[in-house]
């Protein structure tokens, strides 16, 4: 099949235009999280552990501020799409308030039940570290629980935003708190320029700081002429029905990623906190250096597909979305290969521990060579997104997490005894499976259909805007 190079180039550069400031933003993001680790494992491996352990209670407000965000970038492009910017502004209006309402739960917990949510993941490990990281983890809990509905409104204001075509408002809004929270992470951390040296705590505090700065901002920058967005007074409930409608699947599948990640975790502390740590350390090694292109990918082909079914071009809409995935494949691929390759000395910058290396580095090759499934896994779901089908991607990631990231690592390293190579095996044989799952739906699933029905629904391809 010939394939068009002017055509393909085109949608290549529309795709970077808008994805670069969000592959910018999230590089500020994740070197803030990549800091967080480097600053706590100055202090021990059981600190370490005990962050990585409190950011999964912490990945539940993420989940849910992702999943309506999920909600809110459909709405929006689609709507920017047709001039329907009525709508679009409710859509906004409407996910920011519910996404605000629904973090005050996760407040609540933070503060009553962090240092038990942590110790009850311990319950394979060795008692005398679990009691030390259950206290360093739970405290760390109820400081970054605290500001769960603002860690809410920060996510789901950026995709609002990002639906309309808008990528550098989020960038310019989480580059500058991204910055703050490394300073306050270190300073806090560490001690430095006469601050208290707070340690975990410290890491804690800065990243609260961020959330709120980062909540703060959108809304302000929502509530004046500086985005094309703008608040307006919600009444529509098909509106909120059909954020719900796109959302809920978005929701649900982080939450199974997340539920995952407990029994896993505990897993890996089954051979030790060590182990725990190195796959924390891999895996963020991993998230620095691909996470940030495949998540500005995952961005721009929800905008390019929901905007082209806005005005009413679906063919070109399944292009955009294949197109996308082509460019994922072609750079972030192999930037994957190339971190399997240089695992070692990328691995050794967190850490010199003779127990923790051997498996920080290899958690690292596991994700580096799953990188080339991974984003176009991220591509195409964020294409299916676009067209507002997140329950294939759901699909998708339950099954490679239930069948493979969980239940293939549990019977390979324990029952078949492989040990924490059984494990790697898990995580690569995860992302290749998912990636069939979406490549199916977006083949020959009527997504197109879904959203263009939906767009009727709430007036958006009839609109008076």
């Amino acid at each position: 099949m010939r394939v068009d190079r002017q055509r393909l180039f085109a949608l290549w550069r529309q795709v970077t235009s808008l994805s670069w400031p969000v592959m910018v933003e999230q590089v500020s993001r994740t070197l803030m999280r990549t800091t967080d680790i480097f600053v706590t494992a100055l202090f021990s491996p059981l600190a370490v552990a005990a962050i990585g352990l409190a950011d999964l209670y912490a990945r539940f407000p993420l989940r849910i501020g992702l999943g309506m965000g999920a909600g809110a970038i459909a709405l929006s492009s689609q709507d920017t799409g047709s001039d329907a910017t009525a709508n679009r502004d409710e859509a906004v209006t409407q996910a920011l308030l519910i996404g605000f309402l629904a973090g005050i739960p996760f407040a609540v917990f933070g503060v009553t039940l962090g240092e038990e949510a942590i110790a009850i993941l311990g319950i394979w490990a060795e008692q005398d570290q679990m009691a030390d990281v259950a206290d360093l983890g739970g405290t760390y809990l109820a400081v970054v629980f605290l500001t769960a509905p603002a860690r809410h409104v920060a996510l789901i204001g950026a995709r609002a935003l990002q639906g309309t075509g808008d990528t550098r408002t989020p960038m310019y809004v989480n580059l500058t708190s991204n910055g703050l929270n490394i300073v306050l992470s270190l300073v806090l951390g560490l001690g430095l320029f006469g601050a208290p040296r707070l340690e975990i705590v410290g890491v804690g505090i800065a990243t609260a700081f961020g959330n709120v700065f980062t909540a703060s901002a959108f809304v302000l920058a929502i509530a004046t002429d500086w985005t094309p967005a703008a608040f307006t007074y919600p009444r529509r409930l098909v509106i909120a029905k059909q954020l719900f409608v796109v959302s809920a699947p978005k929701v649900a599948e982080g939450m199974v990623a997340t539920a995952v990640e407990f029994p896993f975790n505990a897993l890996l502390l089954s051979f030790g906190a060590e182990v725990n740590a190195g796959y924390q350390i891999g895996r963020r090694v991993y998230q620095q250096v691909t996470s940030p292109l495949g998540r500005g990918l995952n961005t721009g082909a929800s905008i390019v597909v929901g905007q082209a079914l806005g005005e009413g071009k679906p063919g070109e809409a399944r292009y955009n979305g294949w197109a996308t995935a082509a460019l994922g494949l072609v750079s972030v691929g192999t930037i994957g290969l190339l971190l399997a390759v240089f695992a070692e000395p990328l691995a050794g910058l967190f850490t010199d521990d003779p127990d923790t290396l051997p498996t920080a580095v290899g958690f690292t090759v596991a994700y580096g060579l799953a990188a080339p499934a991974t984003v176009l896994y991220i591509t195409l779901s964020g294409s299916l997104q676009g067209g507002s089908d997140t329950t294939t991607p759901f699909i998708a990631r339950t099954v490679g997490l239930v069948v493979f990231f969980l239940g293939f690592s549990y019977l390979s390293s324990v029952v078949f005894g492989w040990g924490v190579v059984g494990i790697y095996a898990g995580i690569v044989l995860y992302y290749v499976s998912a990636l069939c799952i979406v490549v199916v739906g977006f083949q020959y699933g009527d997504w197109a259909a879904r959203a263009t029905d939906m767009m009727e629904d709430r007036g958006s391809l009839t609109t008076d805007d």
